[in-house]
Order: structure tokens, then sequence, then C-alpha cells
């Protein structure tokens, strides 16, 4: 590896190099390049079917790609499986969260990762793991009153807080989020999106698929388009409006010659 290509792979958290997927006879991802950085959000957008949710699975090992690279940290790596990818550091946190309704915040965080005492191990560590939550809860200024809440009382602002809490707890520093805000109102989707902010000021890269574009250009760093399972092209959020965004989106990539993701429209500056 020449001393370029060395520094190219480690200015990125994630790179996805000519990702493809297939099902059955339907194409699904066509070599489909995408690079994260660290502390970055960026919003994965496009149509129903356009690949978001594929493309994410393959990274967090729910699906594996049928060809293509994935680096992570600068290293090539094989994503066979989801433990495969929570080794890598990456959480995908989906639309149903996968939460513990008859269980609080605590045991939601860490079920499977439960601390222990004693001389053998085999006593709990309640108060540790109530108290190690509280600090969590804290330093991430979540919308949580106590550590000891049951989950089914939540709001479903709160539920997605605590599926990132216990995301972070896990060591996780590649999130990516599954429609986040979509059955959120105003009010709880600005408290979510202020942590999601939060969490990549602490140094968390984001990948965040939704279809809501007012949140993307509100706390994202860049837009990622996919239509029909090709990358359509990358955008600065500083530079482009929503309007920019749609029309990629609806349109795709509407001049002859161009490579994948090198769009420009003149609207984009």
């Amino acid at each position: 590896m020449t001393t370029t290509t060395v520094a190219a792979a480690t200015e990125y958290v994630v790179q996805l190099r000519r990702i493809s997927k297939r099902f059955g006879g339907v194409h699904a991802l066509r070599e489909v390049d995408l690079e994260l950085r660290r502390g970055e959000i960026m919003g994965i957008v496009g149509d129903n079917g356009a690949g978001k949710s594929t493309l994410m699975k393959i990274l967090s090992g729910a699906y594996v790609a049928d060809e293509g690279e994935i680096w992570v940290n600068g290293r090539k790596v094989r994503i066979r499986n989801p433990q495969d990818s929570a080794r890598l550091g990456i959480a995908m946190i989906y639309q149903d969260l996968a939460l513990f309704n008859n269980f609080d915040v605590t045991k939601n965080i860490f079920i499977g990762r439960e601390l222990t005492r004693g001389p053998m191990g085999l006593v709990l560590d309640k108060k540790r793991m109530y108290r190690e939550t509280q600090e969590l809860i804290r330093e991430l200024k979540v919308d949580i009153k106590s550590p000891r809440q049951n989950v089914a009382s939540m709001s479903g602002g709160q539920r997605q807080m605590v599926a990132c809490a216990r995301a972070i707890a896990f060591k996780s520093t590649i999130l990516i989020m599954d429609e986040p805000t979509a059955a959120l109102g105003v009010t709880e989707a600005n408290k979510l999106l202020g942590l999601i902010r939060n969490l990549a000021d602490k140094g968390i890269s984001i990948l965040l698929i939704t279809q809501r574009i007012p949140d993307v250009l509100a706390i994202a760093d860049r837009v990622f388009v996919l239509k029909g399972g090709e990358r359509q092209g990358v955008l600065d959020v500083g530079k482009v409006t929503l309007d920019d965004v749609v029309t990629l989106i609806v349109r795709g990539k509407d001049r002859a010659g161009e490579a994948p993701g090198d769009v420009m429209y003149k609207s984009f500056g």
C-alpha cells in the first residue's frame, strides 16, 4: 500500500468500496462507495427501495455483501455477522429498538454484559450498574429521570435515548440509526437530534437513515444520496438547500458521463 493510499484509508473511520448486493434477480446495490469521518454525522437518504437499509445492514453484519470491500479505521475487515460488527465498535439502532419493556433503564443497558462482584463473580453488582447508568445519563444529557425507570412507561423519544445510551455503554464508536425520529413529535425529535449532535461532538461517527430531510439539514455534516441501489452524490450540508437534496433523490444523476458520486449541480455552489 502506497503512502497516499494509507493516508486516504486512515482519514475515514469507515470506507465501503464498490459494495454490491443481490436478492435473487433484484440488484439491490451496485458498486456503492461510502466514506465516513470521525465525529461526522452523515444522513443516508433516498426513496423507498433505494438501498439505504441494505447498505447499512451490510455494515452492521445483518447482510453480507456479494462484492466489495469494507475498511474500518484504516484496516480492511470482514463483517459476516452482527458480532463481527460489534467487535469493530459498530452498532445499529433499529426502529423497533429491541428494548425489553419489562426492564428498567439499567437492565436494558447492561443486558448481556452484566457487572458482577465477589470472588467467583457470581453476584450481580446492581449498585455499580445503577451508578454507571446514572453517570451515562448525566454525561449524555439524556432526558431520563432515573436509571430505575421502567422502559414501558417511556415515550418514544426516551426509548430512543436509552437505545443510544446502550450502544455507547458497549463502547460503540460508529452508530447507525434507522429512522430515529420517524414516530416522534417535534419536541421529542428535537431533543433526540440534540443528543445525536452531542454524541458526534464526543467523537462518535453517526450514519442516519431518514426520510425527514429537514432533520439531516439541521444536524448532519454531509448527505449521502442513493437511488435504485446506486450512489448519486454526497452533499455538504452547509452548501445545499432542501430543494437540492430532494432534486438529487428524485432525479438522480442527470448529467451524462459522470461517475457515481461525482455529480455536481450549479445550485450546490
